[in-house]
């Protein structure tokens, strides 16, 4: 694990910029200082990969374990059944056990790229499903021993249960016990691991909250929960959502390029800001990188896309996806799966369309097809927008590497001139 120069982990998520709300945050500094804690954050196994919006709750996780405390990794198998309604207008659709079991196992993979479980000393990771004491509850007994901390007029007030009533859209009675269960898994897990501090993003804060009320209520010493930021981008486009779909964290779901792309299309307004989040470059650095302007902030943008494909993916894969970028390719089938097609300057002639181009070297299925997406500004030569579809492209626009054609974010090529013909 990289070496954190910032003195105590609450100072250190402050200056990152992860830090949004704390329960008491004077008692926790004491309690940080004085004992290696556990900390632990929850998630469900909605989907076979976990996206760049889980990103936040995964390095406040890494950095808890940096700093000597014990991270702990709940995947909600149970609460995956019945579903978070925080942030959602529906209830999300329910999974068979299969599925879920299927999306855990994938979703382990993600976290062994950033946590440490095999550390052999107090803050190594513990991974946990609960799924091991929810299913074993015994209904009637639950409500008994539990029901009567929860008040329905509190839970009602929650963002979570309110901004649905609000907007007039169903809330079950399932989706309206999330809460009351997240809470049990705080209590449980301080009665397993000692667990005092739970996180999550800002929309888990009711959740949390409660879970920190049940505690008090059921007689544990005093539990704490710490909220982050949710991430939008300067535009106010949520985080890990792109037109063209999630940014995926297993390289299953989007390839490294892709992945890394995504940083490097950083919009120039928030690239100091994920820097600070989503690498571990030091913050005097950062704030160097923050004084380039113009063009030169393409720098800053191409290392925060190596420190942060480096951290989900390895050295090894960054450096290939820097590479693929950069026009390097030794093969017909390039780094990463991008091919190469080879084409004879007698084809170009002239000069051929670029929405004929599209179609020959197998990027969409018709000439019409290309139309509409250079229409849609979803075409890049070079990493150019195109907006002319009856663009010409000349033999003389081939460069060294050749001719980057790429459609959204997920399909690319590189066009190069036969060698027959060089």
């Amino acid at each position: 694990m990289s070496n954190v120069t910032e003195s105590d982990f609450l100072h250190h998520i402050q200056t990152r910029g992860y830090l949004y709300q704390c329960t008491d945050i004077e008692n926790l500094t004491k309690l940080m200082q004085q004992e290696p804690i556990s900390g632990y954050i929850g998630f469900d196994c909605t989907a076979p990969s976990l996206h760049v919006g889980s990103l936040i709750q995964i390095m406040l996780l890494r950095t808890l374990q940096q700093y000597g405390y014990k991270p702990i990794v709940l995947l909600g198998s149970a609460t995956t059944r019945i579903g978070d309604p925080s942030g959602k207008d529906e209830a999300r659709a329910i999974l068979s056990e299969q599925e879920i079991a299927k999306n855990k196992a994938s979703i382990l993979e993600v976290f062994k790229a950033f946590i440490q479980f095999d550390c052999g000393d107090t803050a190594k990771a513990v991974m946990v499903d609960n799924s091991d004491w929810l299913e074993e509850l015994r209904y009637i007994d639950y409500l008994k021993e539990y029901g009567k901390f929860f008040s329905i007029n509190k839970m009602l007030s929650m963002d979570s249960v309110k901004l649905r009533l609000e907007r007039q859209q169903q809330l079950s009675f399932l989706e309206f016990n999330y809460m009351v269960l997240q809470a049990y898994d705080f209590v449980e897990l301080y009665r397993r691991y000692g667990c005092r501090l739970q996180l999550g993003g800002s929309d888990q804060w009711g959740n949390i909250v409660t879970g920190v009320d049940l505690g008090r209520r059921v007689g544990t010493p005093q539990l704490y929960g710490i909220t982050s930021h949710l991430i939008t981008t300067s535009s106010g486009a949520k985080m890990g959502k792109t037109a063209n779909g999630a940014v995926w964290l297993n390289q299953n779901a989007l390839s490294v390029y892709d992945y890394w792309q995504f940083w490097r299309n950083t919009d120039d307004a928030d690239v100091v800001r994920f820097l600070k989040m989503f690498t571990e470059l030091p913050i005097s650095e950062i704030d160097k990188l923050a004084q380039l302007k113009d063009k030169e902030i393409n720098e800053a943008k191409i290392i925060l896309a190596n420190e942060a494909t480096r951290l989900c993916h390895g050295q090894e894969a960054m450096e290939a996806a820097l590479k693929a970028a950069q026009g390097v390719f030794v093969d017909r089938l390039a780094v990463d799966g991008i091919p190469t097609y080879f084409i004879t300057q007698e084809e170009i002639g002239e000069g051929m369309p670029i929405f004929k181009l599209l179609h020959k070297i197998g990027l969409t299925e018709s000439g019409s097809m290309s139309k509409k997406l250079i229409q849609g500004k979803g075409v890049r030569v070079n990493d150019q927008l195109i907006t002319d579809e009856c663009l010409l492209i000349c033999n003389n626009d081939f460069n060294v590497s050749g001719l980057k054609i790429s459609v959204g974010k997920k399909k690319h090529c590189l066009v190069r001139h036969s060698a027959r013909n060089s």
